[in-house]
């Protein structure tokens, strides 16, 4: 096995993953950096990002107003402290990525244009037509070209973190090209391996996000925070869980049920507002756990519609819109509906159900992006830093990638200058450790289906930890789960070459996603009660006496995870009922009066 030194490593080379190399490299040029992708980075999960980036601009808007949104669109789980740094650094990272080449989309007197987006009382959504995301990724990656102390290792795949004690010291990654494995040793330790939404069967990542890192930490102790909040989008296409984003319903999208009925004004998020004229947080600008939770009453009462192969969906309606408006704000959803489902949005509705979209849990880190293991940080959807709460407010996601990749990126350079040396020699023994798991896990013999295990999961988890839950149903997915990883130690593989194994990296991906999926079973079947996106038939109100805590999921590895709880960071917003539409609109306006008192 290849070994070889670098001061900063960083898993995965999206958003998360880029923005920290480009800031290590910047903090100091001496460094050396290995940047670590399972794929070429433009193929990473940020590039199927549509929507857009939050980040105050308006002369109308405040850091307050972004705080307050998002505090209370995650129903007031949110770290507080994490709120305001992030909403206060948010423009100055959108006005750096414009400084490198994104192309934000423009309003005819040149300034930044920005959309409507749900949960949000003001526009504040940059954009760059509906491929925000390709747009920010391919910006990160060509300045990254610029700093010659950045090495990639493409198409790596990072099978474990190495520690000493108690501080990272590095990863061990196999060469799918070559089928070998390579020892990278450093101080600093970045994850940003992006999500665990795969451990369900209709979900919108892509086949690369298998909750890796996620896995990885949680092995070595680290806890995973808050993992029973998994977030549905409201709007995927049917039968490919593609993407239609929010900004269709920011531009002035409807969706309607069987009766071309505004059913979302029945849901606490109306009165109805007119058509192609949409208001922030009302309607379809409602958020998303609300909004998904509504086609959820909604298929209950019968008032979907069937395509032709049994799914239930309702329409969202673009088509008032008009052909240039979509042909200029909204390109690639009309694409991608005419390539996938048959229907041009410029003169048919588009067929749309909640899809398993966003893992609000992650790895539990701090402030400066760092875990309970010295020098092991984590950024973007695979870390826990308390923003997002128990909802996330669309946008906020890709803005956070670039304001904490920079402070990962930072810190770990920072920490590659103060860590003392390592005992090589236990490191050694841990990387060769690896390797000998590998080789067993190569070799093990059985008649077990990868797919069959796999789809298993993700019905289990659609079952029990859905829109809606029930005690019975999410003991029914952990039980289905501590099966599967039984299971798992009897999938034989057939493919004994080195390149491309891809019957092996299959394998290895899937234990790392069923440790993911327990987490989340486990986590959502002890919180008794109804917040965000986790909503209880059983226990149908939000009860802050008890849960208003996280829950962290602490690694067991001969069974079900420990679970314990730490209280939320409050700063200046204390919980409320969280309100939409008019409702919200009246909370607003007494809110204002007693501040004018």
């Amino acid at each position: 096995m290849q070994s070889v030194n670098f001061d900063v490593a960083i898993v995965g080379a999206g958003g998360g993953g880029l923005r920290a190399a480009i800031a290590a490299a910047e903090a100091n040029p001496n460094l050396k950096i290995a940047l670590i992708s399972k794929v070429y980075p433009m193929r990473s999960h940020t590039v199927a990002a549509e929507g857009g980036s939050a980040a105050v601009i308006k002369d109308n808007d405040s850091f307050d107003n972004h705080f307050n949104d998002t505090v209370g669109g995650g129903d007031w789980l949110c770290e507080q402290d994490i709120v305001e740094y992030f909403v206060e650094h948010s423009p100055i990272e959108m006005t750096q990525l414009e400084r490198w080449g994104c192309p934000w989309s423009r309003r005819e007197d040149g300034e930044v244009n920005v959309r409507r987006f749900g949960g949000m009382k003001i526009e504040r959504t940059w954009f760059a037509a509906d491929k925000t995301g390709f747009h920010i990724l391919h910006t990160l990656f060509q300045t990254s070209m610029k700093y010659p102390n950045i090495v990639r290792f493409d198409e790596h795949f990072v099978l474990d973190i190495l520690t000493d004690n108690g501080e990272a010291r590095g990863c061990v990654a196999m060469n799918m090209m070559e089928g070998t494995l390579v020892q990278i040793n450093a101080p600093a330790v970045v994850i940003a391996t992006g999500g665990g939404c795969r451990t369900y069967r209709f979900n919108t990542n892509g086949g690369i996000v298998t909750g890796d890192g996620l896995s990885m930490a949680y092995r070595h102790g680290v806890a995973l925070r808050d993992m029973e909040f998994v977030q549905y989008h409201p709007t995927g296409l049917p039968n490919t869980g593609i993407l239609m984003t929010e900004g269709c319903r920011g531009e002035g999208g409807i969706l309607v049920n069987k009766d071309g009925y505004r059913y979302l004004q029945d849901y606490g998020l109306g009165p109805e507002t007119p058509i192609g004229k949409p208001e922030n947080k009302y309607m379809e600008l409602g958020p998303r756990d609300r909004v998904s939770q509504a086609f959820w009453q909604e298929w209950k009462k019968g008032n979907t519609l069937k395509t032709a192969k049994g799914v239930d969906v309702v329409h969202l309606d673009l088509r008032h819109l008009g052909e240039k408006h979509l042909t200029e704000r909204l390109p690639f959803i009309c694409e991608l509906a005419r390539a996938y489902e048959g229907v041009d949005p410029v003169t048919q509705p588009i067929p749309v159900r909640p899809v398993v979209h966003y893992t609000m849990g992650g790895i539990e880190v701090d402030m400066h992006a760092e875990t309970s293991i010295k020098g092991l940080y984590a950024v973007g959807e695979c870390a826990s830093s308390g923003l997002h709460g128990a909802n996330r407010l669309g946008s906020n996601s890709l803005a956070e990638l670039v304001v904490f990749g920079k402070v990962a990126g930072e810190n770990a350079a920072h920490r590659a200058l103060e860590a003392g040396p390592a005992n090589q020699a236990q490191i050694d023994a841990q990387a060769k450790d690896v390797v000998a798991r590998l080789t067993a896990l190569a070799n093990q013999e059985g008649n077990e289906s990868y797919s069959d295990i796999r789809n298993q999961m993700g019905d289990a988890m659609e079952e029990g930890c859905g829109i809606y839950r029930t005690q019975e149903g999410m003991e029914g997915a952990v039980n289905k789960i501590e099966e599967l990883k039984e299971r798992y130690k009897r999938i034989s593989v057939k493919d004994k070459s080195s390149v491309f194994n891809t019957d092996l990296l299959y394998k290895i991906e899937l234990g790392f996603i069923l440790d993911v999926a327990q987490s989340i079973a486990c986590s959502a079947v002890e919180r008794k009660e109804s917040r965000g996106a986790h909503q209880r038939l059983d226990f149908t109100e939000r009860d802050d006496v008890n849960y208003l805590k996280h829950t962290q999921a602490f690694y067991n590895a001969d069974g079900k995870p420990t679970i314990k709880y730490s209280d939320v960071k409050i700063t200046k917003s204390q919980p409320a009922k969280r309100v939409y539409g008019a409702e919200g609109a009246a909370q607003e306006a007494a809110k204002k009066a007693a501040q004018q008192k």
